[in-house]
């Protein structure tokens, strides 16, 4: 898959939500989280999408032990959200299979699939229609 462990000691992992795709690369260090080059609470400002992306880090007490350097592009800001959850949650089965349980019960590990509905002919969305006329 997208996730191996390089030779300087670093795992990187690919994270995927929506249309976002998130690369990780995790190494030992003391809990700095950096975001296309930006601080984690710089780049994500809303507290729920600080929560969604630093879940797998709380889930397995294991946020001060890891320097965490990710790539987003791609989506929303929510989305990107996402995929940085699940990014570190793949780079953190990669550092330690012991993880891997309790990021799985807490589905962390599985891919959202869901993605938004292709537009139809003669809709004006996926779903939405002209209004009906009778006369």
């Amino acid at each position: 898959m997208a996730e191996k462990k390089t030779k300087t000691g670093c795992f990187v992992a690919t994270g995927r939500r929506k249309s976002s795709i998130a690369r990780v690369r995790m190494s030992a260090g003391n809990g700095k989280i950096t975001v296309n080059g930006r601080e984690i609470g710089e780049y994500l400002q809303r507290d729920t999408l600080l929560l969604i992306a630093k879940q797998p880090l709380t889930l397995t007490n294991t946020a001060d032990k890891f320097d965490i350097t990710v790539v987003v592009e791609g989506g929303g800001i929510a989305g990107q959200a996402g995929a940085i959850c699940h990014g570190i949650s793949r780079a953190l089965v990669k550092a330690n299979e012991t993880y891997k349980k309790e990021l799985k019960d807490a589905g962390l590990l599985t891919r959202d699939p869901r993605m938004k509905e292709r537009k139809k002919y003669g809709l004006k969305k996926a779903r939405k229609a002209s209004q009906f006329s009778k006369r």
